[in-house]
């Protein structure tokens, strides 16, 4: 039935597609991320997964505990000098290929403690970000909103190692 009635089509649903996006489909729908809750931006992350916002619906319901199960960091809240040797430490043990998400003005840029002397002005200075998540502090929406958009680029990263965004940085 269908629009191929008079082809001999298989009776099942037949789907082609490459080896790569289909990987890239699988690993952007079952994105890890390891909480780095360190101030009043983690409240709203741990809202988005409660169930009125459930961010199961996008494959990151499993919140790990430790950086070697997980592939996204999501540091949410103020970072202190002290506090990002240990971050960058915990960024470190993550296996590759790994994300990481800036949520809130304190992670972006040091947010109204920007100028304390003790607090580092942006996470990207110790570790590279791939999604920035604006406001004091973002709503779950807006977790969801950037959770969306680093979903996008995982999809279209290449697995080829002669490619310009190969995502295994290994040796």
């Amino acid at each position: 039935m269908g629009l191929i009635e008079g082809l001999n089509a298989p009776k099942d649903n037949i789907m082609i597609t490459s080896l790569e996006a289909a990987l890239n489909w699988g690993r952007s729908n079952s994105l890890w991320p390891f909480t780095m809750g360190l101030a009043c931006c983690a409240i709203e992350m741990i809202c988005a997964g409660a169930a009125r916002f459930d961010i199961a619906r996008f494959g990151s319901e499993v919140f790990r505990a430790t950086p070697r199960q997980s592939d996204l960091m999501i540091v949410a809240g103020t970072v202190t000098y002290k506090m990002g040797a240990r971050v960058k430490k915990l960024y470190e043990q993550m296996p590759d290929p790994k994300y990481v998400i800036a949520m809130g003005s304190c992670a972006i840029s040091g947010g109204i403690h920007g100028d304390s002397y003790n607090v580092l002005r942006g996470i990207d200075k110790i570790i590279p970000v791939d999604v920035y998540i604006p406001g004091c502090p973002p709503r779950p929406d807006a977790l969801f909103d950037g959770l969306l958009l680093l979903q996008k680029k995982v999809r279209t990263e290449k697995l080829r190692k002669n490619s310009d965004n190969f995502i295994f940085k290994g040796k």
